[in-house]
């Protein structure tokens, strides 16, 4: 018989010991604790082979099996009760309709009850409080924990019902002074998060737990600050909206190191998440460049909604297969159709609109690496430009109900390649709209935090390196926005959009990219400009000091998410655009790239590019040659 059945028979036959004993207790109790007499002993021992069955299958039904001992807690204490009063309540009944000479009498359901409580229960708590008290006092490393509440209860429980601990709590920190001197599992609330440092020493700490998923970006700041002037290792539990998204509860087992992106996160975007069910709710959505950062995270959060199908459209196999997989394996209950194929490749993309008939297209496949584009104007057109015009083109022949593009901050005065694509795209969206097809909106943000490419990893690559981290100037800021509240309201601006409007979200204020190397290089236990060096190398072809987010005469309305503005501009006549296009697409196809800055310059004529050098253009030995 395996360990776990027959410890769970040993439990069993242990509580059907403490039926007889309660319900025979209640007869002596009923007596005042004098010798029951002759006539009562006979109806306890007449019944008691009934109640014991009844009361065993009571239990079984309650399943008071499943939970061990060890981790007995009110939940089982609850269960306990409750089957208890169930038992005592239908032998009460029976004993009320047993006929004269021996009736059952009143007070004995009452007493079986609370005797079979206190001796089914006791024993189990005994028991866990015994192996508590039995733990290795000196097993685990010995943790602050910062904040006492549900989460930090959380925690400590889930330390302290480890058998062999990582971490080992001994004392609570938290700003709230009414919490000073309380106890959580009788680890004690010792002072304020400022007396970090002082309280390391005092108790030997070795590691800080941070239990405060909901804290803002300043409150972890200044934690962190007391932690790294203590001098200790720190982790921290992953926000609502991380755990949210991985499906994961608070444990010990979800610690993890303080991210750039707990700095500089902010508070929780409200959304209105049944305008978007509505919006969404059984249509099938395609979603383009499905394998990348904003487009698998995306996917993710529009696999979580009862859409009718999601089809991935993605040109990397890997990330393709890569985001499908995890789609399959978290949200079984949605159709995911993988799709291998180019925005760019005209055909591929008319069998997908034919095949599926996408209601919803969120397109976000796009280049977007500034510096490698400024010398690969002809890409960064062809990808950007015409694979966007194409895809519209198609959406409005095949009937798609609402095309979203996901546009960038770059967009706005551009004075880089990249920039002036993805305002070349809005341009377009914006024109097509007008044939009132189709719905094209567009959402226009800054960076996001870790994406591919960006800076956040690349910061994480050189520190790992030693260093140096490289930051093109002292005065540079960004725009930073995590990628889960990006697709967020990504997915907001797509219910609220019309047609013809270009919603900006409120990125919050700019960060400087210095302040950012900083505190990378603080979190990773190194000292800015001691243990890492940061060197300035000058801004790169084509980028800028300061980012905006919309043009002055964009006429930025407020809606009804203060995270969301909506700005509008007029549109250009899809004729003209489409001929702009056909010359842009001649272009392309012949490789040449002077003509190709000065359509981009027709299309966007606010691009002010710097003058293009040999190095930066690429040559090519037969430019006017066509190419398939």
């Amino acid at each position: 018989m395996p360990t776990v059945l027959r410890r769970a028979w040993l439990v069993f036959i242990h509580d059907l010991i403490m039926v007889a004993l309660a319900w025979l207790g209640a007869y002596w109790l009923h007596n005042d604790l004098h010798p029951v007499p002759p006539p009562l002993q006979n109806q306890a021992l007449h019944w008691l082979p009934w109640v014991a069955c009844l009361q065993g299958t009571i239990f079984y039904q309650f399943q008071l099996y499943r939970s061990l001992w060890r981790f007995a807690s009110t939940p089982d204490l609850l269960q306990i009760g409750k089957a208890t009063l169930m038992g005592a309540g239908l032998v009460g009944a029976a004993g009320y309709i047993q006929p004269p000479p021996h009736p059952l009498p009143a007070a004995i359901p009452v007493l079986y009850a609370l005797l079979l409580f206190l001796a089914v229960s006791v024993p189990r708590l005994i028991y866990r409080l015994k192996k508590d008290s039995h733990r290795e006092p000196d097993s685990g490393k010995r943790a602050l924990v910062v904040g006492a509440g549900q989460a930090g209860y959380m925690l400590i429980r889930d330390l302290l019902q480890d058998s062999a601990p990582e971490y080992r709590p001994v004392a609570l920190v938290d700003d709230n002074p009414h919490k000073l001197g309380r106890e959580m599992r009788g680890i004690r609330v010792v002072g304020p998060c400022s007396q970090i440092p002082y309280l390391v020493r005092r108790y030997h700490i070795e590691t800080v737990l941070i239990a405060i998923p909901s804290a803002s970006d300043a409150q972890m700041r200044r934690i962190i600050a007391h932690c790294e002037q203590a001098g200790v290792p720190f982790l921290t539990l992953p926000s609502p909206r991380e755990r949210l998204n991985r499906n994961q509860p608070i444990s010990k087992k979800t610690l993890r190191p303080v991210s750039i992106e707990d700095l500089l996160g902010r508070e929780p975007t409200r959304l209105d998440w049944p305008s978007i069910h509505r919006h969404l709710a059984t249509k099938t959505v395609l979603v383009t460049g499905g394998g990348g950062s904003i487009g698998a995270e995306l996917c993710r959060q529009l696999a979580n909604l009862p859409i009718g199908r999601l089809i991935l459209f993605e040109r990397c196999e890997y990330n393709l297969y890569r985001i499908e997989r995890t789609l399959r394996e978290h949200f079984e209950s949605t159709e995911i159709i993988p799709v291998l194929g180019d925005v760019t490749d005209k055909v591929a993309v008319r069998e997908v609109l034919v095949k599926y008939r996408p209601e919803v297209i969120f397109h976000t496949a796009a280049y977007k690496h500034v510096p490698l584009l400024e010398s690969q104007i002809r890409e960064a057109v062809h990808n950007n430009v015409l694979g966007t015009a194409r895809l519209a083109e198609l959406a409005v022949e095949h009937g798609v109900d609402k095309f979203v593009l996901v546009s960038t901050d770059k967009a706005v005065h551009p004075t880089n390649v990249m920039g002036a694509t993805k305002r070349g795209a809005e341009v377009i969206c914006q024109s097509f709209n007008l044939l009132q097809k189709t719905r094209f909106v567009t959402v226009r943000f800054g960076n996001v935090l870790d994406s591919a490419g960006s800076v956040v990893p690349l910061f994480r690559e050189q520190i790992a390196n030693g260093g140096p981290v490289t930051v093109t100037h002292p005065e540079i800021t960004r725009f930073f926005m995590t990628i889960p509240e990006a697709c967020q309201l990504i997915m907001q601006a797509a219910a609220l959009g019309q047609g013809g409007e270009i919603f900006v979200l409120d990125m919050g204020q700019p960060v400087s990219i210095r302040y950012l190397a900083e505190q990378m290089i603080l979190l990773s236990g190194k000292r800015p400009g001691i243990d890492i060096a940061i060197e300035y190398i000058g801004l790169r072809p084509g980028e800028k000091l300061h980012e905006e987010l919309f043009y002055p005469e964009e006429d930025l309305q407020p809606t009804p998410y203060e995270k969301l503005k909506q700005a509008s501009a007029p549109a250009c006549d899809p004729k003209i655009i489409v001929k702009l296009l056909a010359q842009i697409h001649s272009a392309c196809q012949e490789f040449d790239v002077p003509q190709l800055y000065v359509l981009l310059q027709t299309l966007v004529p606010e691009y002010r590019p710097e003058e293009p050098s040999s190095e930066s253009i690429p040559t090519h030995p037969n430019r006017r040659r066509t190419h398939s």
